[in-house]
């Protein structure tokens, strides 16, 4: 049978099971909030650590713990960070208190029970490892240490990669024509590279957005304590404990200039998930992209066959579909609906806190982690060993009758219609019909209805 041990807390005793490093307001959160069954990501919980690691060495600086107190909490906060079972003990569910006090007493109660196991004092989680902290500064703190980390380690280099692969792929397809399309419908040609400096273009853009948000999100609110005023944190603490974790973590971060304006709000998360969300958008224009263009391989577009990863049916012999374009495509819907809800979270900062926290943090750590690892996968399994097919390119290419476009300026835009026409009822190449159309010697049209020449444009 299980085994408990009593403990107790402000609102009296209650059972705990005997293994547990946490104590009661943990065991209370886990009693109250059994909603979803998930707790809140990992790299969250790390990130608190930290928070809390920095925090001791920061007031045993200040002369506001003792040093073998501060130490204690320190070693355990390492040893946290080192347990490969580090989410057994954090089992409080992602909805709960919306200030996230649960989480950060759960911290708080792991923490001190595993340093007064470690050493020979008595720590407790309030009055040492949580000193001049609230949750109320610790879990916006958190948001954005984590997001921050997240986005320099994981998904600005992903992105990075997909353009690097991107770019690659255009230089290796330079020349190679095909037929653009407008509202699916065949348009102008277009040369492949063309089409994929378009997508890394657009991927480009989306780093230079999180870049500039950067600084914005390395930015704590720390040091605000319960309502923005700072109440019980020592002189001090705020610029130390940035300083300290900009040398732990090799980013910048500063304190806040305003904490009733970080811990009121979470507009900075919101802006942050406003630009995943604009990453999801690029992510499945580009999938859709790839689905549409690897369609066939006999009925679609056919033109070019994505990496066989997997048989694509149960039921069809020898059917391959584009497994990757399509997880990516889910990622980006899920991230969308992570921004809606992160979208209301912010909007529910009411007075000097916001009580969305646990939810915000963990749908925008979910989007980051879901663009980070999608954004290697469509680089490495679908865009780098892409084949084009050639032949099924160039063959609809030539029978392409908007080609005729090219002779606007020569015939006028009602010939030129005339002639496209004919050429899609008869099912005849267009230099063709408008050879016959036309007083254009045949060796002209063949220069002006080049598609190669025609994706130069005004080169």
């Amino acid at each position: 049978m299980k085994q408990f041990r009593l403990e107790h807390d402000s609102m009296g005793e209650l059972e705990v099971p005997q293994e547990a490093l946490y104590g009661a307001q943990t065991q209370r959160a886990v009693d109250n909030f059994p909603i979803s069954g998930q707790g809140l990501p990992e790299s969250f919980i790390r990130g608190l650590i930290q928070i809390k690691d920095v925090a001791a060495q920061v007031n045993v600086q200040l002369g506001e713990l003792p040093d073998d107190i501060g130490q204690a909490i320190s070693s355990a906060c390492q040893q946290l960070l080192a347990d490969p079972q580090l989410m057994s003990h954090f089992p409080v569910d992602i909805f709960q208190t919306g200030s996230g006090t649960s989480t950060n007493m759960n911290a708080n109660e792991v923490i001190a029970n595993l340093a007064s196991k470690n050493s020979n004092s008595v720590i407790h989680p309030n009055d040492h490892v949580n000193y001049g902290q609230s949750s109320n500064d610790v879990i916006p703190t958190c948001i954005h240490l984590s997001a921050a980390l997240a986005i320099h380690h994981n998904l600005l280099p992903a992105l990075t990669h997909l353009v690097a692969t991107i770019t690659l792929k255009a230089e290796q397809v330079k020349g190679l024509c095909k037929t653009g399309r407008t509202h699916l419908m065949d348009a102008m040609p277009i040369r492949m590279d063309q089409s994929l400096l378009g997508w890394a273009a657009q991927l480009q853009q989306q780093i230079t957005h999180l870049q500039n948000i950067q600084p914005a999100i390395q930015t704590l609110a720390l040091g605000g304590t319960a309502v923005g005023t700072g109440v019980n944190a020592p002189k001090g603490l705020a610029e130390e404990f940035n300083q300290l974790l900009s040398q732990k973590t090799g980013l910048h971060f500063k304190p806040a200039d305003n904490f009733f304006a970080l811990m009121g709000s979470q507009d900075t998360a919101v802006s942050v998930s406003g630009i995943t969300k604009s990453i999801a958008v690029s992510l499945m224009k580009i999938a859709n992209d790839l689905r549409w263009m690897n369609s066939g391989p006999l009925a679609g577009l056919a033109e070019i066959s994505l990496p066989a990863l997997q048989p694509g049916s149960s039921i069809m012999p020898g059917k391959v579909n584009p497994v990757i374009p399509e997880a990516v495509a889910m990622v980006a819907a899920q991230v969308i609906g992570n921004d809606a809800a992160i979208t209301i979270g912010g909007q529910s900062g009411n007075f000097e806190l916001n009580v969305m926290l646990p939810m915000i943090a963990h749908n925008l750590l979910s989007s980051i982690a879901l663009l980070s690892n999608s954004s290697r996968l469509l680089a490495d399994k679908a865009i780098c060993d892409f084949a084009v097919n050639q032949d099924n390119i160039e063959h609809a290419l030539r029978r392409n009758p908007i080609l005729v476009t090219a002779l606007n300026p020569l015939i006028g835009y009602a010939k030129a219609a005339e002639i496209a026409k004919q050429a899609y009822q008869q099912q005849r190449p267009i230099i063709d019909v408008a050879a016959e159309n036309t007083d254009i010697p045949r060796a002209q049209l063949e220069q002006l209805l080049d598609p190669l020449q025609l994706t130069r444009g005004a080169e």
